[in-house]
């Protein structure tokens, strides 16, 4: 999916790439879901195909009504089943967004599929909520109600009636307008909601709460006995907070897709989740990475000036992930900058191999250090192509997913900010990793790959020691975190962007580099590696091992 056209590309646990509307989801719920989530009608198609293919419509002539449909709401009842808050059990309720515009013929299959579907579960188990927009015009400053009327009218010519509506203004719907939208779209006034333009997107569920939206959703849905009122104190504080701070906290986005602002939405919200964490206002200030490069200063003079303007007012620096080589060299020097002026940097996916480059060149003097996904013929490949992947078929082949990474050392930032824990598991979406071979020579020069998988081979988080904050890692922190709980490592690079994070991993305390298990008898548990792989366990050199043993850090296990 193209960030230009789709926004971010939202990565699940599961390995799902979907769109931006399911990581809003996740992170204003707090639940994980999965790639069966997301219903596209290619996967509605593929189904009724493969179903077709194999005979069991025996030989009936397939059609949009009755097969697609019923595909679709088999779909539905299949995926409502399954919980996604960790909790056993199915949910009570399951909302379904369906996307586009009333009329749309890419939409009409599943309006055809819902409207059997109320007809089948009957309408105390169906609540239909149609967002619509209610323009303002600014020369009268009249809220117009025209738009709204005409697509409630084709959503009922489609057999669908709205029992809520929720109308998108740029400010709050007059009670003039309320009474008419009621009596010419056939819903009561109390079932109008305004959704007006707000300071942050936080007090949108505070809104909904103070026009008693919940209780229009309970009466819909039959489901007034059971629920209680909603405990939102938590939200309201930590938004009342939000709105209060005044110090800012400056972080330069150093990508490729700049111009829109939606490609790189999770990694601006999880900015944002630890800038309130920190008490501090965050201000982005967007760098296009093709902008620091020397051929813009040749061609384009002040935008170069500009760009690095922007750069060193930064109090961060922060690089995304991406694809392509456009904007790498602006990307290696941003690297560059902050290492050598100790600004506080975090990079992510292709800016943790950006900086592994740029480290290679600039230290080990490997001046022609390179990714292969840039230069295919590099003779000095710091990045490399996943053994396993596929360079024939593009889609769904990266490394995708929740995988975990290990900590080789403990006594190191990121698992401090962790928690101090073994592990941890994040998303991935890459093809491209750190070329194994050169990890050693890396690590000799300074550079401290303090996390990676299974293997020991994969490198997954490295740091800089003598750095105030330099953090590059292979996988997407942003993906997992939420408002209540900002991803560890964005809240270590806004607290070292304010000076707060010595005092912060003080107050979490610190682990030594070497940290050992023990057995409920008191041993210490001794992890015996084979060509950098654990053996199964009852392996007999595990019993045998309480004699004497050689230990190296866990790092540099491969190399002992």
């Amino acid at each position: 999916m193209s960030p230009f056209e789709h926004g971010e590309v939202f990565v699940l646990d599961d390995g799902g790439e979907v769109d931006l509307d399911l990581g809003n989801y996740e992170r204003f719920l707090d639940i994980t879901l999965t790639r069966d989530n997301n219903i596209t009608t290619g996967k509605i198609y593929q189904s009724v195909i493969d179903k077709e293919r194999r005979g069991d419509y025996l030989g009936k002539t397939v059609q949009v009504v009755p097969h697609i449909t019923d595909a679709i709401q088999e779909w539905i009842e299949r995926v409502a089943m399954i919980p996604v808050d960790s909790k056993e059990g199915p949910a009570d309720v399951c909302v379904i967004e369906l996307g586009g515009t009333i009329g749309d013929i890419e939409s009409m299959p599943f309006i055809e599929a819902l409207g059997q579907f109320l007809y089948r579960v009957g309408p105390g188990n169906f609540c239909l909520v149609h967002v619509s927009l209610v323009p303002v015009l600014n020369v009268v400053g009249e809220q117009k109600t025209k738009p709204t009327q005409h697509s409630v009218r084709g959503l009922r010519g489609l057999g669908l009636v709205p029992n809520i509506l929720a109308c998108r203004s740029s400010k709050e719907l007059d009670e003039n307008v309320k009474e008419k939208l009621a009596q010419f779209c056939h819903v009561p006034a109390e079932n109008i909601i305004t959704l007006y333009d707000v300071p942050n997107i936080w007090h949108i569920p505070l809104l909904l709460r103070d026009q008693k939206a919940h209780n229009a959703l309970l009466k819909g849905l039959n489901l007034h006995s059971v629920a209680g009122e909603p405990d939102l104190d938590e939200w309201t504080s930590r938004t009342r907070l939000y709105d209060k701070l005044h110090d800012s906290v400056k972080i330069a986005m150093v990508g490729k897709y700049t111009g829109l602002s939606d490609s790189y939405l999770s990694v601006l919200k999880a900015l944002l989740h630890a800038s309130v964490a920190s008490n501090r206002k965050l201000t982005v200030e967007w760098v296009p990475a093709g902008d620091l490069e020397d051929i813009s200063a040749k061609e384009a003079p002040e935008v170069y000036a500009a760009a690095w303007e922007l750069l060193k007012g930064a109090d961060g620096v922060l690089v995304p992930g991406g694809f392509g080589d456009r904007g790498v060299q602006g990307k290696i020097l941003a690297a560059k900058y902050a290492r050598e002026n100790g600004i506080p940097f975090l990079g992510i996916c292709l800016g943790m191999q950006i900086a592994v480059i740029e480290f290679a060149r600039s230290v080990l003097g490997i001046h022609d250090a390179n990714s292969t996904e840039f230069d295919p013929e590099t003779a000095n490949p710091c990045v490399v192509f996943m053994p396993e992947g596929s360079k024939t078929h593009m889609g769904g082949t990266m490394r995708l997913g929740s995988r975990r990474t290990y900590f080789n050392v403990m006594d190191c930032k990121s698992a401090k900010l962790y928690g101090n824990v073994k592990f941890v598991d994040e998303r991935h979406r890459h093809r491209y990793e750190v070329n194994p071979e050169m990890v050693c020579q890396l690590e000799n020069a300074g550079l401290s790959f303090v996390g990676s998988d299974e293997t020991g081979r994969r490198m997954e988080i490295v740091e800089l020691d003598a750095h105030p904050y330099f953090v590059g890692v292979q996988f997407h922190p942003e993906f997992k975190s939420r408002p209540g709980k900002p991803s560890p490592l964005f809240l270590g690079l806004i607290k070292a962007a304010c000076g707060q994070l010595d005092a912060f991993l003080q107050k979490n305390g610190s682990v030594s580099q070497f940290s050992a298990d023990t057995t409920s008898n008191g041993h210490a548990k001794i992890k015996i590696l084979q060509n950098g792989h654990s053996p199964k366990s009852g392996n007999g050199l595990l019993n045998a091992a309480y004699g004497n043993a050689v230990v190296c850090p866990w790092k540099d296990v491969n190399h002992c």
